[in-house]
């Protein structure tokens, strides 16, 4: 069976290459044009692309689809009897849905028709989800809306980050779609149609980094720091400094007294407060209704680093605001 895929970050790259090591046809691969990076702004090209040109396969860059003739053209010629999308990010047209024998299929990475769109691991770990998953389903004109194929439920430990939900839907992702590519091939496919009801999954945007220790309780504060870890990070200033949080816990205000003793913010201090700070015992933030404990932070224009390293270089005093 010929097969042409279309992706572009590395959770769509372990797909890839399990479809080419399972012996598949892989007639071409359809990533976006390389986009500028870093300080020097060079293309850089995406994992689905590099992966592509290690095997010599045939990759095609189009800025888009939707009417693009000449692109559709050249897809017709290479004749795909399966066209497999994982993480491409547009809405394919009805015209380019068309041009495989088989359809196309999509991997993503919840479990539909929970968190359509853009950014399905990210939302469940910012609503503090217990489970997600991944779905095979077949495209359609709607966005994640196909009838559904397969899928698997997993659940997201309490201190997982999105970086690393990501890592494991990517193996789970790339199993379900060689299993349903198996299927498609040998004529045993099933699928069933979505339930109406349904859940959004929109882009993320910077605003949300910002800690609104006001707004947030202790635990929405967490689940902010897992979910935009590692994709921007979030952070809140001190002094006037930007400082990014990687990695927090809660505790009650019971735990960080067994751990500190009492001090005179316990009570009063306000959401950001820093209710204690030492090198060899960690750094220890007011919520709304808890504590937050500090596990990994980055200074402004420094490197990431654990609560201990970064408070022996740099003085924190109980009773400074985060802000």
């Amino acid at each position: 069976m010929r097969i042409l895929f279309m992706g572009t970050p590395d959770i769509a790259r372990e797909s890839l290459d399990k479809l080419y090591n399972a012996g598949y046809e892989i007639c071409g691969v359809v990533t976006p044009p390389d986009r500028p990076s870093g300080r020097g702004m060079k293309l850089i090209p995406c994992p689905v692309k590099e992966y592509a040109l290690e095997k010599g396969l045939k990759v095609f860059q189009p800025e888009k689809i939707t009417n693009n003739t000449e692109f559709k053209d050249e897809i017709k010629m290479l004749n795909p009897d399966l066209v497999c999308v994982v993480s491409y990010g547009v809405i394919l047209p009805k015209s380019f849905l068309k041009i495989p024998k088989y359809g196309c299929i999509n991997v993503h990475p919840s479990m539909l028709p929970k968190y359509r769109g853009a950014a399905p691991i990210q939302w469940a770990i910012l609503n503090g989800d217990e489970t997600t998953g991944v779905t095979i389903m077949y495209l359609d004109e709607g966005m994640d809306s196909g009838d559904i194929i397969v899928q698997e439920e997993v659940t997201i430990d309490p201190d997982e980050t999105t970086g690393e939900l990501w890592n494991r839907l990517s193996s789970i992702g790339a199993k379900l779609l060689k299993e349903s590519v198996d299927k498609i091939n040998n004529g045993t496919v099933k699928s069933v149609p979505q339930p109406e009801e349904y859940t959004l999954a929109p882009m993320l945007s910077k605003e949300m980094a910002k800690i609104e220790w006001n707004e947030k309780n202790a635990q929405e504060i967490k689940n902010l720091v897992r979910g935009l870890n590692p994709i921007m990070g979030t952070y809140s200033f001190l002094n006037g400094k930007k400082i990014k949080f990687w990695r927090v816990q809660t505790l009650s205000k019971d735990e960080l007294k067994d751990k500190v003793g009492i001090n005179e913010y316990l009570k009063e201090g306000k959401p950001g407060t820093v209710l204690f700070a030492h090198e060899k015992i960690g750094l220890f933030v007011a919520a709304k209704d808890e504590v937050i404990s500090v596990l990994e932070i980055q200074g402004e224009n420094a490197k990431r680093m654990n609560i201990s390293d970064f408070l022996r270089g740099n003085k924190i005093q109980n009773g400074e605001i985060f802000e």
